[in-house]
């Protein structure tokens, strides 16, 4: 047995609605309900009519003449669908009452948040803050966080804790922190990798780099750089490009990971050079040195501050910089630009993002303090030698850059046919 309800915008009896109810019998056993007369123009303001408990075959047809008719195959339980299908609503004035009690609601919990987030403002920081470096240590990003991260404790009067969570490309530690609760003590150490090149090369990145963030404050620029091993049959940029074109797919090159900006200026290296290289992706810039330091692998594409040192040590050897000009630690080697390659001639960012909705002047106070750290006469020198060029803009700048950033390398992706 199952129960089935009749419903209808004008009140009629129960003892007509029988009458004009009619069960005819046909040859498969089954059941037509025929409910003449009854028209649903305003379903919200249908009234409960009647209920009849019938036994009901393994089809049924439920016609409803009048302005709409509606045709229902049976599955598991009729009266239920019905039941939620044409629920009773409460007449026009509860209903107005209804609304006002929710307006009422919202109104409390938008100032709830509000004053929460004054509160949050006012108190911060009142704990250690915790700086999330998503790659592994050794590579630009975790050098300029650590550089960064005394000086900017001292003026937020807590100590910032810098931790490395490597893996895809750095998307693992930003995705991390775009998920965590907007009050400035879980920040990220942003990169051109996580805000755009690892985005548009990859459509399942968990998070949107200019919805998802707030994004606090440029730290520096950083060049990059195509540098090789010493055993390497090339030492200059001739040489290294016709060596790559003798033999297509020799050679193999290492990168911090797929989508960080190793990967993709390598990758647009290749199509505007017209040559062919393997690429072998590393979790972070310290395994990819590592490896090409030791020879087990030739060529790494990456930011000129964590290769540097093994430059100036004698360990790599320089090939061709992304910079506007030629780096005062490395004069003889040419840029892009020079050697006839512009498109390619693109330096990184690096920056602390917050999550969305971290207040104002949270936000404000993460970046005056590592203005404040940026204007240390200390600081300023330790990157500057890295080879990284220091920024210290707005949250307002940095945002547009991120965005305008974004968008080069989706039509870079999109223009050499880029995929994972």
């Amino acid at each position: 047995m199952i129960g089935f309800y009749l419903v209808s915008s004008a009140r009629v009896s129960t003892d007509t609605i029988r009458r004009r109810l009619t069960i005819t019998s046909k040859l498969n056993r089954s059941f037509s309900f025929w409910a003449q007369g009854l028209f649903f123009p305003k379903l919200l303001q249908g009234v409960f009519l009647s209920e009849s408990t019938v036994l009901l075959p393994d089809f049924i047809s439920i016609l409803f003449f009048g302005k709409r008719t509606i045709r229902y195959t049976r599955s598991s339980n009729v009266a239920q669908f019905f039941a939620k299908r044409f629920v009773l609503r409460p007449p026009r004035r509860k209903t107005m009452t209804r609304n006002r009690v929710l307006l009422l609601v919202l109104s409390i919990t938008v100032a709830a948040a509000a004053l929460a987030a004054y509160m949050i403002s006012q108190a911060y920081p009142n704990k250690p803050v915790r700086l999330v470096v998503p790659f592994a240590p050794g590579g630009t990003t975790d050098l300029i966080a650590r550089i960064i991260s005394k000086e900017m404790g001292a003026s937020l009067g807590q100590v910032v804790v810098v931790e490395n969570k490597a893996g895809a490309g750095g998307a693992i530690g930003a995705a991390e922190v775009a998920k965590s609760p907007p009050d400035g003590y879980l920040l990220l150490m942003s990169s051109v990798s996580t805000m755009a090149t690892n985005p548009a090369i990859n459509p399942a990145t968990l998070y949107d780099p200019v919805t998802d963030f707030v994004h606090v404050i440029n730290v520096a620029a950083t060049p990059n750089v195509i540098a090789v091993h010493p055993s390497f049959p090339a030492t200059d940029y001739k040489s290294f490009s016709e060596e790559l074109r003798k033999i297509p797919g020799k050679y193999s090159y290492g990168s911090s990971g797929i989508g960080t900006i190793g990967h993709m200026l390598a990758e647009l290296y290749k199509g505007v050079a017209k040559v062919d290289i393997s690429h072998v992706a590393y979790k972070g810039t310290g395994p990819a040195l590592k490896d090409v330091v030791g020879g087990q692998l030739l060529i790494i594409v990456d930011n000129v501050p964590s290769t540097l040192p093994f430059i100036k040590d004698k360990r790599l050897i320089p090939i061709v910089v992304a910079a506007p000009k030629r780096l005062a630690e490395m004069p003889d080697v040419p840029t892009f630009a020079e050697v006839g390659l512009e498109s390619a001639n693109r330096m990184s960012f690096l920056g602390l993002s917050a999550p969305k909705g971290t207040p104002k002047k949270v936000v404000d106070k993460i970046n005056a303090a590592v203005k404040a750290a940026l204007a240390d006469a200390d600081v300023k020198k330790r990157i500057e030698v890295t080879g990284a060029i220091v920024v210290g803009n707005s949250a307002e700048e940095y945002q547009k850059q991120v965005r305008d950033e974004l968008a080069i390398y989706k039509r870079v992706v999109l223009e050499q046919k880029l995929k994972l």
